[in-house]
């Protein structure tokens, strides 16, 4: 009897530690394929580079179907307990960002470069988008749907999850039924994907680019030997090792001007004031410039190129 009360007991105890595991954030986006080809994209100045990205606001503002897709995969995924974050929502609070970061410029006048894509996924903050694709076949009287479903990481892009599949053909026409039947049967498998990723960076940190140069202003580079018992370059990584999970990361390039640090393993997490807290990468960044000026007064200059890349400049702001 005792042994049949503590294994109860285990398994409750499971049970409870499972459904308070993190849950990733995660928004669901229509593709860019899906937004090409029904005339949603909208185009901008990349540095001189014309540059097509999709126009969400537009797709939400003109096509139902987007609406009633969104709000399926929503309902699912929230029956699953992993409630969706809001497309539309975050487009507005994107619009209110804009309007203040339009009247933004550096001190030499120079204004914020970054695309569409980057300002919104700064914005919404999730560690996944779905992208979905979806097209209605017809065959006489019957109809069905094929869908493409990919969940990528926001940081670096890379593909953690997938689905796809054709749902049996049926004589109704509504949109959600359809996509229902065909989702259906793949999403619990998609959903373990995306848990499997998220716990990977739970335990084993977020993965993030970091690219180190300097000003051509500044006196000193990266070989320079006057900043402590070594060459700058190898004190820099000596501060990555110590501020990322396990000390991972990988040194690509590594030049006098120039430094590219690549899966470098930030955490989740941090804790502030008693509470945790979620850490980006450029809250992880700002750590590197606070600590290079208090302890070297290396002055410097933190940039971000989308959600997973941040850019140091030495030598001044």
């Amino acid at each position: 009897m005792k042994h049949l009360i503590l294994a109860f007991l285990l398994v409750l105890c499971t049970a409870s530690a499972f459904s308070q595991a993190k849950k990733p954030t995660i928004m669901i986006v229509p593709s860019d394929v899906w937004c090409n080809t029904n005339g949603y994209m909208m185009e901008f100045d990349n540095q001189g580079l014309q540059v097509k990205v999709p126009d969400y606001k537009k797709a939400l503002q003109e096509n139902s179907d987007l609406l009633l897709v969104i709000s399926k995969i929503n309902e699912l995924m929230a029956d699953r307990g992993f409630p969706l974050k809001n497309l539309e929502s975050s487009l507005k609070s994107l619009e209110s960002e804009a309007a203040e970061d339009a009247m933004l410029t550096s001190k030499g006048g120079g204004e914020i470069n970054e695309s569409p894509i980057d300002a919104l996924k700064k914005v919404a903050k999730a560690d996944i988008w779905m992208q979905m694709t979806w097209t209605v076949n017809t065959t006489g009287p019957k109809k069905s749907i094929t869908f493409n479903l990919q969940g990528l990481d926001a940081y670096t892009d890379k593909q953690i999850a997938g689905a796809s599949g054709t749902g049996e053909p049926s004589f109704t026409a509504e949109l959600p039924v359809l996509l229902e039947e065909a989702v259906l049967s793949h999403l619990d498998n998609f959903n373990v994907q995306l848990q499997n990723h998220f716990d990977d960076m739970f335990t084993n940190g977020r993965e993030i680019t970091l690219r180190i140069m300097t000003w051509d202003t500044w006196d000193y580079d990266l070989e320079t030997d006057e900043f402590g018992d070594d060459e700058l370059g190898f004190l820099l990584e000596d501060w990555v090792a110590n501020n990322t999970v396990e000390g991972r990361f990988s040194t690509s390039t590594s030049t006098e001007n120039m430094m590219l640090l690549e899966q470098v393993r930030i955490p989740l997490y941090y804790e502030r004031n008693g509470r945790q807290r979620a850490l980006d990468a450029r809250g992880w960044a700002n750590g590197l410039r606070k600590y290079l000026k208090d302890t070297y007064g290396i002055e410097s200059k933190l940039m971000m190129k989308g959600l997973g890349q941040a850019q140091l400049v030495l030598g001044e702001k």
